[in-house]
């Protein structure tokens, strides 16, 4: 079970992408209506620029902007770190418990195949990256 492929958890997957110039208010409507956990902001050439989940949105209205006249691409995170889809379903968790992240891109050679969130994994790929970390804990 340790073994899955993230090509495994985003066959079939509907990806929610918006280019830059989109605002915080329609990244946040369209995550709202399409029940998606975070927008993909892509260039002219749909590549991958960024990504924008409700913490971007939390944070933005926290420093006072307003959600219709700010961009995502002034609200995203840039440059997310991506996985490769041929990367194992628990290196991946791994990495977002690593690094604090609750989604994480799938991209091979620029193309965008998917997104992965916390939910999407497994109890047995949860509990050996918990177990990793109570370990690495115990160990300090």
């Amino acid at each position: 079970m340790t073994n899955r492929k993230l090509t495994d958890i985003v066959k079939g997957q509907t990806l929610l992408t918006l280019g830059e110039d989109a605002s915080v208010r329609e990244a946040c409507g369209c995550i709202w209506q399409q029940r998606k956990g975070c927008v993909l902001v892509v260039d002219r050439q749909q590549r991958l620029i960024g990504i924008f989940t409700g913490r971007d949105a939390v944070r933005t209205l926290a420093e006072g902007r307003s959600a219709e006249d700010t961009s995502i691409a002034e609200a995203m995170t840039p440059k997310p770190i991506t996985v490769a889809p041929t990367e194992r379903a628990v290196d991946a968790l791994r990495k977002m418990s690593d690094y604090g992240f609750r989604h994480l891109p799938i991209v091979e050679d620029g193309r965008i195949l998917g997104v992965v969130s916390r939910s999407d994994f497994k109890g047995i790929e949860i509990d050996r990256v918990d177990e990793e970390d109570d370990l690495a804990e115990r160990m300090r």
